[in-house]
């Protein structure tokens, strides 16, 4: 089997290269190929990859190229884990909605648009690349934020693509531990967007049979669970569901707006990271993923990587989050809108678990925020200040019309080297 990742010279890549020693079993991948246009990190990746497969005695091949045809010829699987503009432009996109009083995110709100915008061109000319050149039946996995809309992108322009997100595996590894039980025994009722998801259900495995004890964790661990996500334990209750994080930026904005205000961006503390992570990757003694990647923020990334290759190769037809079609999910949104729902996976493709009716808040907010997905799409592959205005106003965390003029045109100052059209 022969796996790329587009953005191999991420940080982050270790993290993948370590589920794939760990887990060679499940996937076993003959040829990795790490495409990265930076070839002095792509490097130092390659190397601690090379030595981390060498240590698990992990009998397969790692290439690196800054060439996307050479990394996707004959791939069964291309994951893409993109930052175009790098950092700087993700510091950019978590400050310029400042000055309008908006909170700066890499994915949600303003700075979320910016990335869409930059970002769904570039995975849409990779997408043709691997049309024609990886084997027939090959795979996109999409990683890429703003996993949403990027992967409806390459859906909409007939790629076979799914995206993936490991806030799901990051609530049932922490569910688990929670309850003391082994997180295969967890499954969730997940349900939203990318980033705009809560969790209705937990399920847990006793006698083979999956029971739902989410009402006897809201009511016996709501301040631990509050604690978690950071939000009022009264807000759960009410909703008798535990939001993501990301909620945060809805449900508490001022409050998230006043402590981005006084803190460095994520982008600074994130590249901080990296260059301390860049120069352990540069020891050749290192040859196990450092402690540090945990604070990157891809915790449990490589486990539903690799579990996700596993079953679109495998055929092992097990039920995992992942961003797809809404197909009748949510009956609110079109068919064709990604959602981030549990599916059966199999080689053949992903079949929708049940989705329980949604209460009116989080229905009403789910569909707002997919108006303003399908707006953000259509200007990402369009262009134009119009659309992007439209976009930009039709966003709840916006909603003014002078504050989304000011905002459009701080955005398009701050991405035009990025943006074909501009």
């Amino acid at each position: 089997m022969k796996v790329t990742v587009i953005g191999g010279g991420s940080t982050y890549t270790p993290e993948l290269t370590d589920g794939f020693a760990r887990l060679y079993g499940q996937l076993p991948i003959e040829e990795l190929w790490l495409v990265d246009p930076d070839a002095s990190r792509l490097e130092l990746v390659a190397g601690i990859s090379r030595r981390i497969f060498a240590k698990a005695g992990h009998p397969g091949k790692i290439f690196t190229t800054n060439d996307v045809a050479d990394g996707v010829r004959d791939a069964d699987i291309v994951l893409l884990q993109l930052r175009i503009g790098g950092q700087a432009a993700r510091h950019t996109d978590e400050t310029f909605p400042h000055a309008e009083h908006c909170i700066g995110q890499e994915t949600t709100g303003p700075g979320g648009l910016a990335k869409a915008l930059r970002t769904v061109p570039v995975a849409l000319e990779i997408a043709e690349t691997v049309r024609r050149l990886a084997k027939p039946e090959a795979w996109i996995i999409d990683f890429t934020n703003p996993v949403g809309i990027v992967t409806r992108a390459l859906l909409q322009a007939g790629h076979r693509a799914v995206g993936l997100c490991n806030v799901a595996i990051g609530f049932q590894r922490k569910f688990a531990a929670m309850l003391d039980v082994a997180p295969q025994d967890v499954q969730l009722d997940h349900v939203g967007l990318n980033h705009l998801t809560w969790e209705t259900g937990v399920k847990v495995r006793s006698d083979g049979v999956f029971q739902d004890v989410l009402p006897r964790m809201l009511a016996e661990k709501l301040d631990a669970l509050s604690e978690d996500v950071h939000m009022p334990g009264s807000l759960l209750t009410s909703q008798q569901a535990v939001p993501s994080y990301y909620l945060r930026y809805f449900y508490a904005h001022d409050q998230v707006l006043g402590e981005q205000l006084t803190q460095p961006s994520r982008a600074q503390a994130v590249m901080g990271m990296e260059a301390a992570l860049l120069a352990k990757y540069a020891d050749t003694s290192v040859d196990v993923k450092p402690a540090e990647l945990a604070l990157r923020g891809g915790a449990f990334y490589s486990e539903a990587a690799v579990e996700l290759m596993a079953s679109l190769t495998g055929n092992r037809t097990d039920i995992q989050v992942v961003n797809v079609p809404n197909n009748g999910a949510l009956p609110f949104l079109p068919d064709d809108h990604v959602v981030e729902v549990p599916a059966r996976v199999s080689a053949s493709g992903m079949i929708l678990q049940p989705v329980a009716p949604l209460s009116g808040e989080i229905a009403s907010l789910i569909g707002h925020v997919a108006g303003y997905e399908r707006l953000a799409l259509d200007a990402a592959i369009h262009g134009g200040r119009d659309r992007v205005l439209r976009a930009m106003l039709s966003h709840p965390l916006v909603g003014q019309y002078e504050r989304a003029e000011k905002l459009t045109d701080a955005l398009l100052a701050a991405n035009h080297q990025h943006l074909a059209w501009a």
